[in-house]
């Protein structure tokens, strides 16, 4: 690919490394400097001028650390005269602050994106933002990109004669809908309320579940206590057995290792949006982590050659 240049920040450079591949182009060189005072510098160590820049970076833990390094870099390709500047963000955090539903709080989704925006972005490349309506936050375009079918592609290969999709609440029922087609089997959701960030209510599960082998869908998991509360309500209906998927493995504070000790739970599949943490993994023999590099890759390529990116969610199943 002519006139593209790809940098990575420090969030997640594996898996740059991995889309450049597929792209068949150089992983370009950025440098990161601390000063005395704690300020960062970033340094994008190769020719920007007049091409298509793209900006590989999760927003993950430290989440503020690398919203600033990505600031930087935007600033940096804009004052060396990219010709655009695209943000490949794999997980964007701040999708979770999307409302305000409390007195006197940010609406974090929107001032990120707008902050995004000022420092030079020209176009942002997601995956599996955590409400539609993040799209909407942005002044540029946006290509929503989603794993369902890489994770539909992994499920295939398994018996789904009993299967179920499950959703844990119903504001994530249409993606669980959606890939319950791509598998061809039955959806149910939960009936979930939340108290705070580490503490949900499911009072019961809308479908039918008793004997079935579930497969739990959801967008992302962090503390993991959405799925543990679900669990509890699905061992009451008495499931077969369960599986559990999403897009982003957050896994914080020991969610994989309290989820992989749960009995009834054969397998748990995220994607590699975001880096799992060495000391996570150790003891999670259940863990399948699925490469999105390809469909990363390939939407990058469609956009640089003016392309559509929507019909990447046309091809046929794997």
């Amino acid at each position: 690919m002519r006139d593209i240049a790809v940098f990575s920040g420090s969030a997640h450079p594996e898996l740059a490394a991995e889309v450049c591949d597929h792209l068949g182009v150089p992983l370009r060189p950025s440098r990161v400097d601390r000063f005395a005072n704690d300020c960062l510098q970033v340094q994008l160590e190769a020719n920007c001028r007049e091409r298509d820049v793209y900006l590989i970076q999760p927003l993950v833990r430290p989440v503020q650390e690398h919203l600033v390094e990505l600031l930087l870099m935007l600033d940096a390709a804009r004052g060396a005269s990219a010709a655009r500047t695209t943000v490949v963000m794999p997980h964007y955090s701040y999708a979770r602050s999307d409302k305000k539903d409390a007195p006197r709080i940010s609406i974090g989704g929107r001032l990120i994106a707008d902050l995004m925006v000022t420092a030079g972005a020209d176009r942002v490349l997601a995956m599996t933002l955590h409400s539609p309506q993040v799209h909407g936050f942005f002044s540029i375009p946006v290509d929503h990109l989603h794993a369902l079918n890489e994770l539909a592609a992994h499920f295939r290969a398994q018996d789904l004669s009993n299967a179920v999709v499950v959703s844990p609440d119903l504001g994530n029922a249409k993606e669980a809908a959606a890939f319950a087609r791509l598998l061809g089997v039955p959806v149910a959701a939960g009936a979930k309320q939340r108290f705070s960030d580490d503490r949900v209510s499911i009072s019961s599960v809308i479908g039918e579940v008793a004997g079935r082998d579930v497969i739990v869908l959801d967008d992302e998991i962090a503390k993991g206590s959405t799925v543990l509360e679900l669990l509890e309500r699905l061992r009451e209906l008495g499931v077969a057995s369960v599986r559990i998927a999403c897009t982003h493995g957050l896994f914080a504070g020991g969610a994989l290792k309290r989820l992989s000790s749960e009995p009834d739970v054969r397998e748990i599949v995220c994607t590699n949006t975001v880096p799992i943490a060495p000391e996570e993994r150790e003891g999670a023999e259940k863990l399948r982590v699925l490469s999105i590099a390809p469909a990363l890759a390939e939407a990058m390529r469609r956009i640089h050659n003016g392309e559509s990116v929507s019909a990447l969610f046309d091809r046929p199943p794997d």
